[in-house]
């Protein structure tokens, strides 16, 4: 199993445009809509190739992604944020009501920062990771992921450095960040929600 999957299905949200260049070769970026059990939705960024776009690959046809989720560091003239992206691997026309699981992700990784464990004001334990997720080329994304109940007991505990393998779902989740005394802005920000957790043995 690769240390890094990510599947997603969902309905593309705005035409690809164009991203970046790397060695010759062009990427596009565009948005897709993932449902969630519940009535809510994840919007999630896909960063995908010029050799894998597909004429059909246009706003609103329902797609399955499948690939890796990348991190890279934006640098603005606030500072920098981390801004993560599905990297595109393989892309299908997804058929309506197949029952499969519309977005899961697996990573293998090492916990880089120490866990941080708080309590919601309603009394539910929470516990925010960062995970650092080794490529080829010396290179690592470093994922978000956050732990719910007794996951977040569990992930308290574990140290800088622990190998852990862990299974969910990525999500999107809107906050306001203050800009100033007098100014502020709603941002989104994406991270892995964990339902479940396992310590690698060493």
């Amino acid at each position: 199993m690769e240390n890094n999957n990510i599947c997603v299905t969902g309905y593309v949200e705005g035409d690809p445009v164009f991203s970046h260049r790397v060695m010759d070769e062009d990427f596009y970026k565009f948005m897709v809509r993932v449902p969630r059990l519940s009535e809510a939705e994840d919007v999630l960024p896909v960063t995908i190739s010029e050799k894998l776009i597909c004429p059909w690959l246009k706003d609103g046809v329902k797609a399955r992604v499948a690939g890796q989720l990348r991190s890279y560091n934006k640098y603005t003239d606030a500072g920098t944020h981390l801004v993560l992206t599905i990297f595109v691997k393989e892309i299908d026309l997804a058929e309506l009501g197949t029952g499969e699981n519309p977005n899961e992700i697996f990573i293998n990784g090492f916990i880089c920062k120490p866990p941080v464990y708080r309590k919601t004001p309603f009394g539910r334990e929470i516990t925010d990771l960062i995970v650092a997720v080794n490529r080829a080329f010396n290179r690592s994304d470093y994922i978000p992921a956050i732990a719910w109940g007794r996951n977040a007991v569990f992930a308290e505990k574990l140290g800088v450095g622990a190998n852990v393998q862990i299974w969910g779902r990525l999500q999107s989740r809107e906050y306001v960040k203050k800009l100033s005394e007098t100014e502020s802005e709603t941002r989104t920000a994406y991270e892995l929600s964990i339902t479940k957790i396992d310590k690698v043995s060493e």
